[in-house]
């Protein structure tokens, strides 16, 4: 057809070593400008109209037609230093998993694609992803307002090469400070760090109240994680700060948690001595979000995956990730989210994908994209 974008051929070896190179560009969130050019001049070098965009995000396109597939993916990487090495078909360093194998993943199925006039594919690593801003995916979003959002939009996380994401969690982020007077470590009174203890024991009961009638299914509760203590001296008194992250189940509403959680925690110190004092700050209040299951992008891949010999399935994650961000405001847009690694992996000093795996998502993302592509004018 005129104006079609030719398919290209991009061998097993050329994907392995754009997800070597990528994974020894250290990208944490905020630091992503080098791991960014690279992905835009590989794309670049392969027929993407390629470039990094106003926030950050390495983004490159193949085709110009009205109906869009959204490969969303992230560049940015949790922080720490995973040393870049092979041992047989494993590739070590940090995003070989989360998310740098999945956004490689789709940078090498995109440019396998004959992309009909009709369409367009755009490849998105978006920054800040394991930052609490989002920023990349706030941009995305941004930019599609007014009706113009994704026919179909792929969220780059792994799942394994045979199983898709449909929903994830949501999640809230609280600072919780609280003001207590010194006492002699050798009485009997509670110091300011063990009740600050005290209270971290109070929100977890909290939680276990709010989940009491709930399913035994994780993704349906409500989870905290305590991921920072502090404490500091205030003259006659300290202070501790808690840092937690709860992860909302589909009945929590962000805001309604973070009222009724505040409410919680004023009175636990509504009867307390003097100079016992509580604050609390919410924020990066995310719904959690369930995406549907009978479209025609759940079928497309069902087909891809078993065509390779896979046993398709589907997981809810009691993480977040981008999806949270764009989907609830795309309402007409098919969304999954899919990618190769084991997500267990996430963030550990062992970080690694296997790149057979990596190889098999590949074939399975390029399977997929082209019977979708083939619908001239889609539904």
């Amino acid at each position: 057809m005129t104006g079609d974008s030719p398919a290209l051929i991009v061998t097993t070896d050329t994907a392995g070593e754009l997800l070597e190179s990528l994974v020894a560009v250290p990208s944490p969130s905020g630091h992503e400008h080098d791991a960014a050019a690279l992905l835009v001049r590989w794309m670049g070098e392969r027929g993407f109209d390629a470039g990094i965009d106003e926030v950050g995000n390495a983004v490159g396109s193949r085709g110009s037609g009205p109906h869009e597939i959204l490969l969303l993916g992230h560049i940015d990487t949790f922080p720490g230093v995973v040393p870049v090495r092979r041992e047989g078909s494993l590739l070590y360093g940090r995003g070989a998993v989360d998310a740098k194998g999945p956004l490689c993943a789709f940078a090498v199925a995109a440019a396998s694609l004959a992309v009909p006039e009709a369409w367009r594919v755009t490849v998105v690593g978006a920054v800040e992803e394991e930052a609490a801003s989002s920023r990349g995916a706030h941009h995305v979003l941004a930019k599609r307002k007014g009706g113009h959002a994704p026919r179909y939009c792929i969220i780059g996380e792994p799942s394994r090469w045979n199983r898709m994401t449909l929903g994830y969690k949501g999640c809230l982020r609280g600072e919780i400070r609280l003001r207590h007077p010194f006492a002699h470590s050798a009485g009997q009174a509670r110091l300011p760090a063990e009740a600050g203890v005290d209270l971290w024991h109070a929100v977890e009961r909290w939680c276990a109240t709010r989940n009491r009638d709930r399913p035994e299914r994780e993704f349906d509760r409500i989870r905290a994680s305590l991921v920072a203590i502090e404490t500091a001296d205030a003259g006659t008194s300290g202070i501790v700060t808690l840092h937690i992250v709860f992860r909302l189940s589909p009945a929590d509403d962000p805001a309604e948690t973070a009222r009724a959680l505040g409410e919680a925690l004023d009175e636990c110190v509504r009867d307390a001595p003097a100079g016992i004092t509580i604050a609390h700050v919410f924020s990066g209040g995310l719904a959690a979000h369930r995406a549907r299951k009978s479209t025609s992008l759940v079928r497309e891949f069902l087909q891809a995956i078993r065509g390779r010999g896979g046993d398709a399935r589907f997981v809810n994650k009691t993480g977040t990730s981008d999806m949270n961000v764009v989907a609830p405001h795309w309402p007409d847009t098919a969304v999954v989210a899919y990618g190769p690694g084991d997500s267990a992996l996430d963030h550990t000093p062992d970080e690694h994908i296997d790149l057979a795996e990596y190889a098999s998502a590949i074939a399975v993302l390029s399977a997929a994209l082209a019977s979708l592509l083939a619908v001239q004018r889609p539904a």
